[in-house]
């Protein structure tokens, strides 16, 4: 028997998203752009091909751009994971340093190379993971809270 959604089904639920794909990396790039993250908190893990990071992901999806004005911003930690990663690289980004905060700018193929993603930071950081396939979850695991900066962020149009 069909039935239509009840309103309760609607509620907010946590986002748990794989990208196998150019387009579906395009979603959770979207998702991930402008989440904050100390150096400390991306983890490899070579025997298990893995690599992590602990996200402080800006909740994109629950501000509609004609709403902004009118809702409080909020983020949400979140996991990002890449796996089958048979090698890491990295620009602009200090691996000692593991207090600098960094701001994912977006995870996407590497336009020259369909073995590897690129995940843009602010400020000509990038870090290239060599991967077999893709395979990238997008996972939250706390719940929203209030963006401690109150705004949005802006990027120049």
């Amino acid at each position: 028997m069909n039935r239509d959604a009840t309103f309760g089904e609607g509620a907010e639920q946590p986002l748990r998203l794989v990208a196998m794909d150019e387009g579906d990396l395009q979603v959770v790039s979207a998702l991930c752009q402008d989440a904050v993250f100390p150096g400390s908190e991306m983890q490899w893990q070579a025997a298990r091909k893995r690599f992590g990071i602990l996200l402080n992901r800006f909740r994109w999806e629950d501000l509609p751009k004609a709403d902004r004005a009118h809702r409080t911003p909020e983020r949400v930690q979140s996991v990002l994971v890449v796996d089958h990663v048979t090698r890491v690289s990295s620009q602009g980004v200090d691996p000692k340093d593991a207090d600098t905060i960094m701001s994912l700018l977006s995870v996407a193929p590497d336009p020259e190379d369909e073995g590897a993603v690129i995940l843009t930071l602010a400020g000509d950081g990038a870090i290239r993971l060599e991967v077999e396939e893709i395979e990238v979850t997008l996972r939250d695991v706390t719940r929203p809270y209030a963006a401690v900066s109150g705004k949005a962020p802006r990027h120049p149009e």
